[in-house]
């Protein structure tokens, strides 16, 4: 953990805290538990990096076992909440470094934009988050990933193409963690855009 996160996880090493969002997406200078915004059903934000590699492969996080939500479903590279008064990027880096152990700037971070997001798994847990959504390049090897154990079971590399079959084609949805249908569509044709950038050809997905 580099000092400039070390903040972060002082502040709210008891409790952690998060921007309430109306639900356009915009901050309504509220702050409450991240347990109370999920148990009231408050909009808040939290960050999604969707990794790739050069080669057509997408990086696959599958969440820990002990997990309240969607224990051991396959989903998003890394992600996590964003705590209050915490800028976006700062959260990006900090969530990547502390679930797979890389040390990345800002600059490596693609925009992809801002999802709405509504899971509802209970009367007392209704999940409604703004995905602030990027993609990376992965430029080390696999092996040199570092997952974090108390938050991730276990990462792997796909091909982007299986990946599409199974979560926007529907093969295998069981698998991953059901985001909606338009958001997969979002990430998937975002990194075959930077794949085609890079190669001049690119995978034909649609």
């Amino acid at each position: 953990m580099t000092p400039k996160f070390e903040y972060w996880k002082d502040r709210y090493r008891m409790e952690e805290y998060v921007d309430i969002l109306d639900d356009k997406g915009q901050k309504t200078g509220k702050v409450v538990t991240k347990k109370e915004a999920h148990k009231s059903g408050l909009f808040h934000p939290t960050v999604h990096i969707w990794f790739f590699t050069r080669d057509g492969r997408i990086l696959l996080q599958q969440r820990g076992e002990n997990k309240e939500t969607f224990p051991l479903l396959w989903d998003v590279s890394v992600a996590g909440h964003i705590s209050a008064g915490e800028e976006v990027l700062d959260a990006a880096l900090r969530e990547i470094e502390e679930e797979i152990g890389l040390e990345l700037n800002a600059d490596q971070l693609i925009p992809l934009g801002q999802f709405k997001s509504v899971q509802e798994h209970r009367e007392d847990l209704v999940d409604k988050e703004f995905h602030n959504s990027f993609l990376c390049q992965l430029e080390v090897p696999f092996s040199a990933l570092r997952k974090q154990d108390s938050e991730v079971m276990a990462l792997k590399l796909i091909p982007l193409t299986t990946f599409a079959e199974e979560v926007w084609g529907l093969a295998r949805p069981e698998v991953y963690v059901p985001h909606e249908a338009s958001y997969f569509k979002a990430v998937i044709q975002g990194i075959q855009a930077r794949l085609q950038d890079v190669s001049g050809e690119g995978l034909r997905l649609v």
